[in-house]
């Protein structure tokens, strides 16, 4: 979690009020942060990932005076129009498609407020930006760039320009090896032949993306009286809340926001967007969640002292506040206001016994009978590529992704087989037989409240130099002879097995999964030598047609 360093007193004067020593170290653990340290006069911070908005003197200062019943409520920004354009040409698509851009203008800035600039520009990279892969964004000194400005991808060999840090230009294309972010995020930008940058209508670059600004146009300094931000990434939600964030803060040291209007192609958007969001206040839910009894009144109190509006049943949720997705946001919102000192302990009035699941009890049990017949156990990650459940599989099926990914794992597993022939194709070195098997969850798109559907499966793959369809299915039929079942085999079609050799797996005739020997072009995505034959089964289905 990132740790920021705050000055104590321009802290307490942007709170509007100085706390005792004590109090301000009790009241900033109670606001959802981990206090490091007080000494001197540096308040040392760490900030959970959540609250991005928190990242700056400004950011943190703003929440807390609402905390502390100082400055309560819905903070309001307002925005100008300042007339100018950026145009994001089609050539950034497959790069880094978005961006959100706006103007500061009236800034006064000493040493102590661009140490604050400098902060929450790393810090929200680091976290919100997932390290400059989700996004990034650049501050420039407005008087040195000319409008409009253009958003578009260049070979780095035909550009020019002098990064920040270096007293003369260099090709962009050595800015990778040259220079110190390059080197650092060089990672990101595996297999590009162009590179985003943003150039000025005197053509001037202003940066190379995602690596550093300009030393010309994009350094701020003690002089700088105005300010053109940009934040690019690959969601446009994403730049919109930093930039959100960053505009927010800028007002806060005295600045005055100006937008400005993105040509997206024929599409147009104006940023930044500071409305505030609205979402329907569910107190039931939230009483039920936290064991209270509030009232409509209490609660708008209380989301007043964490910087929300309220308006006709509705909270008010701050452009840039990028954690508040669900009621159970608000309800920890409202807990922290609430006090965490002040819930009561209670002994629930119920007795009750701690008992191993049904399903867990009957998972363990088909563990046992399938290690009595020889496989070994694995447990793989819940956490897939594409690459490895679609195009290795040779399937086409559809995969939920994870939202904000830190890496190409990225989707999670509908399947076990695929995590299975990933351990046989990375232990080809060991003895055959390999035959394993796994037991774990699966995740497929469904009706509930998440969207999410998690299933209990197992799957057996037996790879060796002679393998069959005969062999896979005497091991289920031992299987659920064990159960006390008897089953039946219907043949089927399924692109990750040999035609003819594969079937559905009926119990009562319900279908509860599949089987067969695995196709060649399988074995070979997966740089296997040797055959093999798997079957994946539906535990919960299986459980249930016992217990009927």
């Amino acid at each position: 979690m990132p740790t920021i360093k705050l000055n104590k007193s321009v802290f307490e004067q942007l709170v509007g009020e100085e706390l005792p020593l004590e109090e301000l170290k009790d009241r900033i653990s109670m606001l959802g942060t981990d206090l490091e340290k007080i000494e001197n006069d540096q308040i040392e911070v760490e900030i959970f990932p959540n609250r991005p908005d928190m990242l700056s003197e400004q950011g943190f200062a703003r929440a807390f005076s609402s905390f502390i019943g100082v400055k309560t409520g819905l903070r309001k920004y307002e925005v100008k129009k300042s007339g100018l354009k950026v145009i994001i040409d089609p050539s950034v698509k497959e790069l880094r498609p978005y961006t959100a851009c706006a103007i500061v203008k009236n800034l006064t800035f000493n040493h102590e407020k661009i140490i604050s600039l400098m902060q929450i520009q790393e810090k929200l990279a680091i976290t919100h930006g997932r390290n400059r892969k989700k996004s990034a964004y650049g501050i420039y000194p407005l008087n040195s760039i000319a409008f409009p400005i253009h958003y578009i991808a260049k070979d780095p060999a035909q550009v020019m320009f002098k990064p920040l840090g270096f007293d003369h230009e260099i090709c962009a294309k050595d800015v990778p090896l040259l220079h110190p972010k390059g080197q650092a995020y060089a990672h990101l930008t595996q297999g590009w032949t162009k590179y985003p940058f943003f150039i000025d209508s005197e053509n001037r670059v202003m940066c190379m993306l995602p690596f550093t600004n300009s030393a010309d146009t994009g350094k701020v300094d003690l002089h700088t009286k105005d300010v053109f931000i940009e934040c690019t990434g690959n969601d446009f939600n994403n730049v919109l809340v930093a930039l959100n964030i960053i505009v927010a803060a800028l007002a806060d040291m005295g600045g005055e926001i100006y937008s400005l209007e993105l040509e997206y192609g024929l599409e147009k958007k104006i940023t930044p967007d500071v409305t505030p969001r609205r979402m329907k206040l569910n107190l039931p839910y939230i009483n039920k969640r936290l064991g209270l009894k509030l009232k409509e009144a209490e609660a708008t109190l209380l989301l007043a002292r964490m910087g929300y509006g309220f308006e006709h049943n509705e909270v008010l949720v701050p452009a840039y506040r990028a954690d508040i997705l669900h009621q159970v946001d608000l309800a920890e919102d409202i807990a922290i206001a609430y006090g965490y000192e002040n819930f009561t302990e209670e002994i629930p009035q119920v007795a009750t016994i701690g008992e191993e699941h049904p399903l867990e009890k009957f998972s363990r049990k088909v563990r046992e009978i399938v290690i009595g017949l020889g496989l070994l156990e694995v447990k793989n990650y819940s956490l897939i590529t594409e690459e490895e459940a679609k195009v290795n599989m040779n399937l086409q099926s559809h995969l939920v992704p994870l939202k904000n990914a830190l890496g190409d794992y990225n989707r999670l597993r509908n399947s076990l087989l695929p995590s299975l022939l990933k351990n046989v194709s990375e232990n080809q070195h060991c003895d055959y037989p390999q035959n394993l098997f796994e037991i774990g969850r699966t995740f497929t798109f469904g009706n509930t409240e998440t969207g999410v559907v998690e299933v209990e499966h197992l799957s057996i793959i037996l790879c060796q130099e002679k393998i069959d369809f005969t062999q896979i299915r005497q091991v289920l039929e031992a299987l659920l002879r064990s159960l006390g079942l008897e089953n039946s085999i219907k043949e089927t079609h399924h692109d990750s097995y040999i035609p003819g050799r594969v079937g559905d797996i009926l119990v009562h005739n319900e279908k509860i999964g599949h089987l067969g020997e695995i196709h060649p072009v399988v074995l070979n995505n997966w740089r296997l030598l040797v055959p093999a034959a798997a079957l994946e089964l539906d535990l919960e289905k299986l459980f249930k047609l016992i217990n009927n």
